[in-house]
């Protein structure tokens, strides 16, 4: 399986590009601001099209070049066609985002609420938001089991609010070898002999990162969900399991359980309510 990653220039999120195969078809993950561009060299990389967009949540650094992205794979003639699946219309991609925060997608700037001096995310880009042509909330059969969203790339969801009402966690099998994302969450630290092996991944995006967090005091962030989200996420996922976050450096569960003071804030808070 290929699993890469590309950075939007704007606040620096993660863009992951899935693919069962190279020459296949392809799942993009948060394509924020800048992202557009590394997710297509990626997708020229291994002669991939572009089968789905994944948000992870409606906030505008994951998702700001979504259709930016679209419009230049349909110029390119790297969108899947002819495929089960595929869209009946190139230059419809559909892209895939928790029901609870689809009505982001609406105005992403307004609804994050982010500012730096007094400049809007749009301002920041120096873009305009475009709403995509194909926005659909994830399939509400993957929050029970796996459901793929291209050909050869099953995920299935797991609720994860705090950061934002919709935030989920998405979580793959995958058979990967010597993937410089496993170095980086130091799974791997031989490079002599590398075979390929079996794990679970998970897209946290802004749930849980590296040693942190996702705020929670952005509009539709609660403290109280969090802590219950993370506490959730401690008890309930294999230690095992390689974490690819929103933002900074891949990590794993088990990392986390030792080094990441909000997870263990978690663990002793995350039954408590705001009433």
């Amino acid at each position: 399986m290929l699993i890469e990653r590309t950075l939007a220039a704007v606040f620096g999120s993660n863009c992951y590009v899935l693919a069962a195969e190279p020459g296949g078809s392809a799942l993009v993950v948060d394509p924020g601001a800048g992202a557009a561009r590394g997710a297509m060299a990626l997708l020229r990389s291994y002669n991939l099209t572009l089968g789905a967009i994944l948000l992870t949540h409606g906030h505008a650094d994951h998702v700001w070049d979504t259709q930016r992205l679209i419009d230049t794979a349909v110029t390119e003639g790297r969108v899947t066609t002819g495929l089960a699946g595929a869209p009946e219309d190139p230059t419809r991609v559909p892209v895939y985002i928790p029901q609870p925060d689809l009505y982001r997608l609406d105005d992403p700037d307004g609804t994050t609420g982010i500012s730096v001096d007094g400049r809007t995310f749009a301002d920041l880009t120096g873009t305009e938001w475009l709403r995509p042509a194909d926005v659909r909330p994830f399939p509400q059969a993957g929050f029970g089991a796996a459901v793929e969203l291209v050909s050869g790339v099953a995920l299935q969801a797991v609720p994860a609010p705090g950061h934002s009402e919709g935030s989920t966690v998405f979580f793959f099998n995958a058979r990967l070898g010597d993937n410089q994302l496993l170095f980086e969450a130091e799974v791997l630290d031989d490079p002599a002999s590398i075979p390929e092996e079996d794990y679970l991944v998970a897209l946290s995006g802004d749930v849980i990162f590296k040693g942190s967090v996702g705020r929670t005091d952005l509009p539709g962030g609660d403290q109280y969900q969090m802590w219950a989200t993370l506490r959730l996420l401690a008890s309930a996922v294999d230690p095992a399991t390689v974490l690819l976050p929103g933002h900074g450096a891949a990590t794993t569960m088990a990392h986390e359980h030792h080094a990441n003071p909000y997870l263990a804030e978690a663990k002793v808070r995350g039954g408590e309510t705001g009433a």
